[in-house]
């Protein structure tokens, strides 16, 4: 892939001399990485990588180009920052990675996510770079049961190729980050007051056009996921970056909100905020749900797949201790008391919010 420096604004300032330590964020152009890169720009350069075209990283950092499965790409990239700010970097804040709700099996996961991370790190060896961050995910973790909470130690059982890859690339970080420091970051599923979490859009969308199937659960409703508000996450990697030199050599730190919600209580809480009512759910076992998603895969529904159904009973608390600890990090948000902003901007603009959300909005909201 070629290499390209897209802001130009940045080229001839002669940052290498600036008293501002350097940071490096890959995914750059991402809802995330674009969002952490204007907050760590107060008080670092920042360099966002990722691949090449639209969107660009936006034009608090320098965009350069390139490709993470290509180590001559990379080394290309890296050439660029040694050029413009020197070799010395404060931290590497690593969010470029492949996922795929559509829970099939991919070849991209070993190639960007694993090896593409492989290739990074060992180049950055050139480097003096003092923290490597690595955004994991609670997902690796053996579910667990309601009050029963998740600590750092538990013991890791990824049941699909995302977490599997991210629980490969963790001991490829371990293994290769030499004498930079590395925190990898368990992190919650991300949401914010659009929405943009896949899994609790469209369970608000089943609700809000009444589907059918927004009446049916095939796992047990008193279970649920660990949520994680987006300015919460952009709050924890900013501390991570700025407690570097007191981090430990390595460590990983659970990322998330202290109470998981369940299946029922989202359900019960949406159905009131959008129909005034609560949203009756039956458990149904799951060959019969099984059957029921393989015809709506066939017939086109976009979302329920039968391999969610064997991770319906999934639950997932986290103790997040560690981070209040050597973060001094917590939650100031929960999914349930956001969900009310949530609906409110479905209900005053619900194009936007399937567009948004990359929903495909039902026939009488296009007619409207």
């Amino acid at each position: 892939m070629k290499h390209t420096t897209h802001r130009s604004t940045r080229l001839n300032i002669g940052h290498r001399y600036s008293e501002k330590e350097t940071v490096i964020v890959t995914g750059s152009s991402g809802l995330i990485g674009a969002q952490i890169i204007k907050r760590l720009s107060e008080n670092f350069n920042v360099v966002g990588l990722d691949r090449e075209g639209n969107p660009h990283p936006p034009i608090e950092a320098e965009c350069v180009c390139f490709d993470i499965t290509s180590e001559e790409s990379i080394k290309k990239a890296m050439e660029r920052v040694n050029y413009a700010y020197g070799k010395k970097i404060a931290s590497v804040v690593h969010l470029a990675a492949y996922y795929d709700f559509s829970g099939k099996p991919s070849s991209l996961y070993e190639e960007v996510t694993v090896k593409g991370t492989e290739k990074f790190v060992k180049v950055l060896q050139d480097f003096e770079v003092e923290q490597f961050i690595f955004s994991s995910t609670n997902l690796i973790y053996r579910p667990t049961e309601p009050r029963r909470k998740i600590h750092e130690d538990c013991p890791v059982a990824p049941n699909w190729d995302y977490p599997e890859s991210k629980v490969d690339t963790e001991q490829i970080i371990r293994e290769n980050r030499v004498d930079m420091k590395a925190v990898l970051l368990r992190l919650a599923g991300v949401y914010d007051e659009e929405g943009h979490s896949i899994p609790v859009s469209h369970q608000i969308q089943r609700i809000y056009e009444k589907q059918f199937t927004s009446h049916f659960y095939s796992g047990d409703t008193s279970h649920g996921n660990v949520f994680l508000h987006m300015e919460d996450l952009l709050d924890a990697l900013e501390k991570t970056v700025e407690k570097r030199k007191a981090l430990p050599e390595e460590i990983a730190i659970n990322i998330g909100e202290s109470e998981t919600p369940s299946y029922q209580e989202l359900q019960d809480t949406v159905g009131k905020l959008i129909h005034g009512e609560e949203w009756e759910t039956y458990e149904i076992p799951k060959p019969i749900a099984k059957a029921g998603a393989w015809a709506m895969d066939l017939f086109g529904d976009p979302f329920i797949k039968p391999w969610m159904i064997d991770r319906a009973d999934d639950h997932y608390e986290l103790d997040i201790s560690r981070a209040k600890e050597l973060l001094n990090w917590e939650p100031e948000h929960s999914l349930i008391a956001t969900l009310p902003d949530m609906i409110e901007k479905l209900k005053s603009d619900p194009l936007n919010w399937y567009k948004e959300n990359h929903l495909e909005p039902p026939s009488e909201l296009k007619k409207d």
